[in-house]
């Protein structure tokens, strides 16, 4: 573990026991690993992105700063939490923008990490993963680390305390059943379409 990365686990213990100043020292520490996450998150939007990996990380950021009720253990938990509340933002922003505009869905794939078909939108993938959370918590917690994070399987095998193996095994199974998931929504969104 290098220096840094004990450091961020020692201020993110100290942020969860209520230590003045520990989560402005903390900031700075994992910005750019934030910033790489925001980046990765938002490479599905289209080729003009309404949202910046800036100001998806600040309001990710502002999130995290309320988050009071989590046990800090590690890094990759951070970053966990911090790519589920970019996909939380994501979706939101989404919404906000369909509504405004009154569009159809954006293309949002998945790729590696391929788990949806060409054509499948950020909302659509947003019910799939909350159908898996339904189904299997863990698997969609590790979609959200792996897509989301981009943690290895390593990384992810020792945020959710699981081996490698078992994280591998799970990545294949949740990446088939969104893609099918997702395949039949797209298809389904496509014939209403042509429909109209």
């Amino acid at each position: 573990m290098s220096a840094e990365a004990g450091e961020i686990t020692l201020l993110l213990r100290a942020w969860q026991q209520g230590e003045e100043g520990a989560f402005d020292r903390l900031a700075p520490l994992v910005y750019e690993d934030l910033r790489r996450i925001a980046q990765r998150a938002l490479r599905g939007e289209r080729a003009a992105p309404t949202l910046q990996a800036t100001a998806l990380v600040h309001e990710a950021f502002l999130r995290l700063s309320r988050q009071s009720a989590v046990d800090w253990q590690e890094r990759q938990q951070l970053y966990g939490v911090a790519a589920h509340m970019m996909r939380r933002i994501l979706v939101d922003h989404a919404r906000a923008r369909r509504a405004a505009k009154r569009t159809a869905p954006e293309a949002w794939t998945l790729s590696e990490s391929s788990v949806a078909p060409r054509g499948a939108d950020l909302l659509a993938l947003d019910l799939a993963l909350q159908k898996l959370a339904a189904m299997d918590a863990e698997k969609c917690r590790l979609v959200e680390l792996r897509y989301f994070a981009g943690l290895t399987v390593e990384e992810a095998a020792e945020v959710l305390g699981i081996s490698s193996r078992s994280v591998a095994r799970q990545w294949t199974w949740a990446r088939a059943w969104l893609y099918g998931e997702l395949e039949g929504g797209c298809k389904a969104a496509a014939a209403e379409g042509d429909a109209g």
